[in-house]
């Protein structure tokens, strides 16, 4: 059993850290640790590996292979892809019942960290545990997605039974395999989509092809057959004049019957209503006497009603004479009740007059006592002065203040232009951040706009992105320093404190975007010194001073990049490139061309490196940072001179406030010496007008009428009332002899009215018999309008029969027209025209039919053959335009494997490239090509089992794996023993080149199984050993 154990780690200087890195060094996503319990050859094991290149060492046997299987199936990995067995219940110790794996996975902090446990047993169960919590296995392949973990994908897993495995794929299962192995989710897809719809288009061409032979075939056919479809409409035409004649037919059977309707029952109606109309005559005839005699009783009915009308007039008159003398006698008690009402009302008089007299001498006093008002003339002209006065500062003050407000106004239209001018360079930072978003960053616009947001947080300066910050005046050297310098730092954002960094990193994490520190210290830049014999060689300037940027940019970018090795030459410098090295410059630019010289630390031999120089992407537009700041600082001088002139502004307001509220109490003091003055007037009018009042008053006592006066007035008022109710009894008397001879009229108008009523009885007795007489004729009548009727009806019923057979319309009567007249003569026509029409023969009956059904057949297949074109050609557009993003995007992906594989295999052999092998329209074809040669002599061949033996499979496998390690977005690989097979030159050199591929920024943390390892090795810091080792004589940990 071989006890916990933590690997060797050296830690890497703080300027070779990618951004993405913690402070552990570790990426989101690496494996932590390892734990095994009862698993394979393990009681029980805890690893914890490096965050870069670990070697797994070990003899055969000892567990190497254990450590691969552990980490596939505990990263929720089907055993199949192991190569060593179907079920889980195999990897479980031999003589043990149950095991489990625990995998810890980086999070986000050193801290935090995700933890997968898989329990399995036997018996082929597995339990799934995520940060101590049981879940089902969905739930942990979705924690492994996040991380784009594929341990089914050989270019990202790799074990021992499956290395022979990866020579023997396909070109196309290889760049199934390298799509998904990159990172990139739409790559796969859009393949997918290309070769589903490359089938769809394959199968639209034989369907158009068979449509349009089909289509033909029946054109064919058709005019085949129009001769006897020709015979066949003629003996159609004959059928069909049979047919029209016989819809005649019952058109001429209804004429017949309408006919006899005219003639007969219309007539027999006639003579029934004639005996009908005479007996009503001789009904109302006999109504005439009758009729004037109602007229008599109709006079006499009225006379009658006016004679009620008259009693009851007068009957409302003897009221109204009897309401008038209560009313005279009501009056006349009055009277007397006024006489009793004067003789007190005297003495009242008497007692109002000497109290009148008292209150107009105590009116007379107050009015002679008031003293007379004077107004303050000198203290009104005092405050009219002081009103007159702070009119003048209040004008005076609101003129500074229009002064002020106008400068105001200058100042905010300055303000806003500066504004605007920083709104345009603005824009002109959208489009490098827009560039930005092209080349990978896609949320590097939210991620600006965040830390625009919150620069108040941060303790010190924070810059970025790097893009934005560096201004390059010259285009050609815009170009050369974007080539040079790796494209994650000019995304990257740069801090000026630790503490920052940290919250910038935890914040920037959901965007992606890396943070860079820069700690103050400033590198020692070398002057720049052009030598004559530079200046021979075209050489004539450093990378470092071509362009402008702040200081901890500019530290950074020297830094990280190191331009200050990195010269500037001219089309003389690149031909004579080889003299160039000679002087000590191993890194120079030409207009087309980029030349890196270095010497190799084993034989001292010197390579040269020679890369096109790519057009710039990024700096598409120069800004001038300087400008920027000029206009803010600006823009803030503009601010600080509105704010001073706002406070200036509400401080005339004050003032001005304070000068009203004063002019407002002197205008108070002033109103209410007014006021007093009018109140003092009013009080005086007052008194003088209730003086004249009770004048008034004493004076309308004295002139009242005495009680002798009044005396007399009512009682010659009582007498003209005694005069009024004699009067009146005179009226009602005549009133009752009026009623009387009413009532003797009204009776005899009433006796005669009931005489003319009993004749008019006797007479309505023999009108009865004559309208008995009347109503037989007129039920005789509706008997014929009954039979009529159903007549009717019959005709009705004919011509519908007639109308369902045929709808008369003036073509069909034209028609009709040239046909017998007679039924005999019709029915005789329709039997020959029958006749002939049948007496033509067919060999086939069904040929119109066919030939209809075939011309149908021929239209549905055009227009469906018009359907399956539009959509060949919607299909063809829609491939296009997946292809126009996927096969870019794919075959810039292989030029990149290529020149990282090709250099790499000049290094390990001779030769040697990646290349997508590309097949038209035949999009499931597509594949990637590995072509090796390991002898001068030979050819490149295809990377198989039968051309290359297993090390040089081996090397070229590991070679193009370790060419995948800056385009795949995961956080470990893993290889199995691929060292097998290699003579020690090509071992030797692979493991530098995985040792270096280890060093760089972006490599994911890597696996190397092996058994053993050659002697005198160079290490870096970057990789980690793990011993493995096993037996029975290894010591139990105490």
């Amino acid at each position: 059993m071989a006890a916990p154990r933590a690997a060797k780690r050296a830690k890497l200087d703080r300027g070779a850290a990618p951004p993405q890195r913690g402070e552990d060094d570790y990426v989101l996503g690496n494996i932590v640790e390892i734990e095994l319990c009862n698993f394979m050859t393990y009681d029980r094991l805890v690893c914890r590996p490096g965050p870069r290149l670990n070697l797994v060492v070990g003899p055969n046997g000892s567990g190497k292979s254990s450590l691969v299987c552990a980490i596939a199936l505990g990263l929720a990995g089907d055993p199949n892809i192991l190569g060593r067995a179907s079920s889980v219940g195999a990897f479980v110790k031999r003589g043990e019942v149950a095991g489990h794996v625990k995998i810890s996975l980086r999070g986000d902090t050193p801290d935090d960290m995700i933890c997968i446990t898989r329990k399995i047993d036997t018996k082929n169960k597995s339990e799934w545990l995520l940060n101590g919590a049981t879940v089902p296995r969905k739930e942990v392949i979705d924690a492994i997605k996040k991380f784009n973990i594929q341990v089914n994908n050989l270019t990202q897993f790799l074990p021992q039974d499956r290395v022979s495995e990866f020579a023997k794929l396909s070109p196309i299962q290889l760049l199934e395999e390298t799509e998904k192995a990159i990172g990139d989710p739409d790559l796969p897809v859009q393949h997918r989509q290309l070769v589903e719809r490359s089938k769809e288009l394959k199968a639209l061409e034989v369907a158009l092809k068979q449509k349009e032979q089909t289509l033909n075939n029946l054109k064919a056919l058709n005019a085949q057959q129009e001769k006897d479809v020709e015979r066949v409409r003629l003996r159609d035409n004959l059928l069909r004049k049979a047919e029209l004649m016989k819809k005649k037919l019952p058109w001429l059977k209804f004429d017949m019957m309408r006919k006899e309707f005219r003639e007969v029952i219309e007539e027999q109606e006639k003579i029934a209503k004639k005996k009908m109309e005479e007996a009503a005559r001789i009904w109302e005839d006999s109504k005439g006497p009758i009729e004037e005699l109602k007229k008599h009783r109709a006079t006499y009915t009225s006379n009658i009603k006016k004679i009620s009308k008259q009693v009851n007039e007068n009957t409302t008159k003897r009221q109204k004479v009897m309401e008038d003398e209560l009313q005279l006698n009501a009056e006349l008690r009055a009277a007397f009740d006024d006489i009793d009402h004067l003789k007190k009302q005297e003495k009242s008089r008497q007692q109002r007059i000497l109290k009148a007299k008292e209150d107009f001498a105590a009116a007379e006093k107050e009015l002679k006592d008031l003293q007379p008002y004077e107004l303050p003339r000198d203290e009104m002209a005092q405050l009219t002065e002081q009103i007159a006065r702070v009119n003048v500062e209040i004008k005076n003050l609101k003129a500074e203040r229009n002064g002020v407000e106008s400068q105001l106004a200058r100042e905010e239209e300055r303000m806003r232009k500066c504004s605007d001018r920083l709104k345009e360079m603005e824009s002109k930072n959208s489009k490098l951040l827009q560039r930005l978003r092209t080349t990978g960053a896609d949320n590097i616009t939210e991620a600006y706009y965040w830390v625009q947001e919150n620069k108040k947080k941060f303790r010190r300066e924070v810059y970025g992105p790097v893009l934005l910050e560096v201004n390059v005046q010259d285009k050609l050297h815009a170009t050369y320093l974007e080539n040079h310098v790796p494209n994650y730092i000019w995304k990257s954002f740069i801090t000026q404190d630790a503490s920052d960094r940290d919250y910038m990193a935890r914040q920037m994490k959901k965007y992606g975007i890396p943070v860079l520190n820069y700690a103050g210290e400033r590198i020692r830049t070398r002057p720049l010194n052009i030598t004559p014999e530079m200046k021979q060689l075209g050489i004539y300037s450093r990378l470092d001073q071509e362009f402008n940027a702040p200081d901890a940019v500019k530290e950074v970018l020297i830094s990280q990049a190191f331009l200050d090795d990195s010269y500037i030459g001219t089309d003389e410098t690149h031909r004579r490139a080889d003299e160039v090295s000679k002087i000590g410059i191993s890194d120079f630019w030409t207009p087309d061309n980029h030349y890196r010289w270095s010497k190799s630390r084993y034989g001292g031999h010197i390579s040269g490196f020679v890369d096109t120089v790519h057009p710039s992407r990024l700096f598409v537009s120069n800004l001038d940072v300087s400008d920027i700041e000029n206009l803010q600082l600006q823009k803030e001088q503009h601010k600080k001179n509105i704010e001073g002139m706002n406070e200036a502004i509400t401080k005339f307001r004050k003032k001005q406030r304070q000068l009203e509220d004063e002019e407002a109490n002197i205008l108070k003091q002033k109103e209410e010496i007014i006021n007093t003055m009018r109140f003092e007037k009013k009080r005086r009018e007052e008194l003088q007008s209730r003086v004249d009042m009770r004048r008034r008053m004493l004076e309308d006592l004295f002139q009242e009428d005495d009680v002798e006066s009044s005396t007399r007035k009512l009682v010659d008022q009582v007498a003209k009332l005694n005069d009024k109710r004699f009067q009146t009894m005179i009226k009602l008397k005549d009133l009752l002899t009026e009623a009387v001879a009413l009532k003797w009229s009204h009776t005899e108008k009433h006796m005669a009215s009931i005489e003319l009523d009993a004749k008019i009885w006797e007479m309505e007795k023999g009108v009865k018999k004559f309208e008995k007489d009347a109503n037989h004729a007129a039920r005789e009548y509706e008997d014929r309008k009954r039979i009529t009727q159903e007549h009717m009806r019959k005709l009705a019923l004919a011509k519908q029969h007639a109308e369902s057979i045929a709808m008369l319309t003036e073509d069909l009567n034209k028609e009709f027209d040239v046909m017998p007249r007679t039924i005999e003569e019709l029915e005789a026509a329709i039997q020959d025209t029958e006749s002939e029409a049948n007496s033509m023969l067919f060999l086939n009956q069904n040929v119109l039919q066919e030939y209809q059904n075939r011309q149908r057949e021929i239209e549905s297949i055009s227009n469906k053959l018009k359907d399956d074109k539009d959509q060949y050609e919607m299909c063809c557009s829609e491939i296009e335009s997946v292809k126009g993003k996927w096969l870019p995007t794919l075959r810039t992906l292989v030029s990149k494997i290529n020149d990282t594989f090709s250099r790499n295999f000049q290094e390990m052999a001779v030769a040697g490239e990646v290349s997508l092998d590309e097949h038209g329209l035949d999009f499931d074809h597509y594949g990637i090509l590995i072509k090796v040669k390991f002898r001068q002599t030979s050819q490149l061949q295809v990377l198989s089992a039968h051309h290359q033996s297993g090390g040089e499979r081996s090397v070229s496998t590991i070679l193009y794996l370790v060419s995948l390690q800056d385009l795949t977005n995961c956080p470990f690989r893993v290889v199995d023993e691929i060292n097998q097979g290699m003579d020690p030159i090509n071992e030797r050199k692979m493991f530098q080149q995985l040792v270096r591929a280890a060093s760089q920024i972006n490599t994911p943390q890597c696996f190397l199984l092996t058994p053993k390892l050659l002697p005198d090795l160079e290490y870096s810091g970057a990789c980690s050993i793990l011993n493995i080792m096993n037996g029975p004589w290894i010591e139990e940990p105490q």
